[in-house]
């Protein structure tokens, strides 16, 4: 204590001899203005926050609000520090609270140059002392992001969105205004500035996070949307901007992409800006209505596109293979399933997985070994998957056993020159491979 006051006489001597000086940054009463700072703020250095508040709220209702931007900084740490004293008292709490959102609101009124960061601190202080009050939380954080545009941090769009999911639950905003939320802060959260690659990850995780919550309050229905966006696409159909939003929104939706506005949208993006996104959209929207050879037309465009990496390739790939085994092209998933571990290693467990499924649904001819080869090489691929991806274990060692069931018996292969352990090449419809024999000991 005797420290803390020996600094505040030092103080206060030397303002004493600028007292004149400082009477205009200081106000009226400058004398009594710079004695309360100095308290307080010898206090706050010393942590000795109790001691600090009463001088502080002396400094604050003497002292010009622009004197210091420290005066409304610290106000901010010690008003937080009683809200947390007077949890238990909702009253005082309340006012406490209105007190914290006043400061943020005067930093960023006289010192404009941070007004982004207090109000940000604003919103941030929003979300933890009001978390039931979802009207007050849509509405303040609202108006952050209308004043903050691409510079609202980050996890206000999601605490925004998630105020106005809550509301639209019990009636007070309609489907189009969330929509509409959602809309606008994935629109900013795309064109935010990034200071670093930190900064840049963690808008890409609120970005996901964003379009999870939204998909998962299941307030964009198809039809919700069909009644939202058709009108607006049939007036404006060359909107660039509006029919990306269009695309995007009905992906997000679920069994949206069978009707008259997904293809006029995805038609016109392709057309007004052709891109690895539209082709894939369109790709999407061929596939869902079982249009096989346009399907893969715009994949492989989407794959060749200039304009899409080696990763984003690589998920095309896996996808366009998936799709094709699906329909019995096994050659073309072979190779498509071949090109994604290639281009990207994480999809290599899965594009081996699903080469061993390729080779098993392979229907072989010839004499007896020759119709059942195929099996050790789709035993040989999903080893191959089982060691490059353990979480695919247990499905890998499940079909491993059901193909190895096919294996020609000893005898068999004995007949046709074969033995266990021999190298073997197998040319079963389209495809080809080295393999070794292995049989059936029965």
């Amino acid at each position: 204590m005797k420290k803390i006051t020996i600094a505040i006489l030092a103080l206060m001597m030397a303002f004493a001899g600028n007292k004149v000086s400082a009477q205009g940054k200081y106000g009226a009463d400058s004398a009594n203005c710079i004695k309360y700072l100095s308290y307080y703020k010898e206090y706050f250095k010393q942590k000795a926050y109790d001691d600090a508040l009463p001088n502080w709220r002396k400094a604050y209702a003497i002292c010009p609000r622009d004197s210091r931007q420290t005066l409304l900084i610290d106000g901010t740490t010690l008003i937080r520090k009683e809200i947390a004293r007077n949890f238990r008292n909702p009253v005082y709490k309340s006012a406490l609270i209105d007190s914290l959102m006043t400061l943020h609101e005067e930093r960023a009124k006289y010192f404009p140059k941070y007004a982004v960061t207090a109000l940000n601190n604003k919103g941030l202080d929003m979300a933890n002392y009001v978390k039931d009050d979802n009207r007050y939380l849509y509405a303040g954080i609202n108006d952050i992001i209308e004043r903050n545009g691409a510079e609202t941090k980050a996890n206000l769009y999601l605490l925004n969105l998630n105020s106005a999911i809550e509301l639209y639950k019990t009636g007070v905003l309609d489907a189009e205004e969330v929509i509409a939320t959602y809309e606008r802060n994935i629109g900013l959260l795309d064109s935010a500035p990034a200071a670093n690659a930190a900064i840049a990850e963690q808008n890409k995780k609120v970005r996901t996070d964003l379009e999870n919550l939204f998909i998962s309050s299941k307030v964009a229905s198809c039809d919700d949307l069909l009644a939202l966006f058709a009108p607006r696409f049939e007036a404006d159909p060359d909107n660039l901007e509006l029919v990306t939003n269009i695309v995007k929104m009905l992906n997000i939706a679920e069994d949206c992409q069978d009707n008259d506005l997904y293809l006029g949208a995805v038609t016109s993006l392709y057309k007004l800006n052709p891109s690895h996104n539209s082709a894939y959209y369109l790709y999407r929207l061929h596939s869902a209505r079982n249009n096989f050879e346009e399907a893969v037309k715009y994949m492989e465009e989407a794959i060749a596109s200039e304009d899409s990496d080696a990763a984003t390739d690589a998920s095309y790939n896996y996808e366009l293979a998936t799709y094709c085994f699906k329909n019995g092209r096994l050659v073309k998933a072979y190779g498509y399933a071949s090109s994604a571990k290639e281009l990207d290693e994480s999809y290599a467990g899965k594009a081996w997985f699903l080469m061993g499924q390729i080779w098993g649904a392979t229907a072989c001819g010839g004499d007896e070994v020759e119709k059942r080869s195929h099996y050790w090489v789709a035993v040989d691929m999903l080893q191959k998957a089982r060691a490059a991806d353990a979480s695919l274990a247990e499905e890998a060692g499940r079909l491993i056993g059901s193909y190895s069931v096919y294996f020609p018996e000893t005898g068999d292969a004995f007949m046709y020159g074969v033995t266990d352990g021999q190298s073997y090449r197998v040319n079963c419809g389209g495809l080809s491979a080295v393999t070794t024999v292995r049989t059936s000991k029965k």
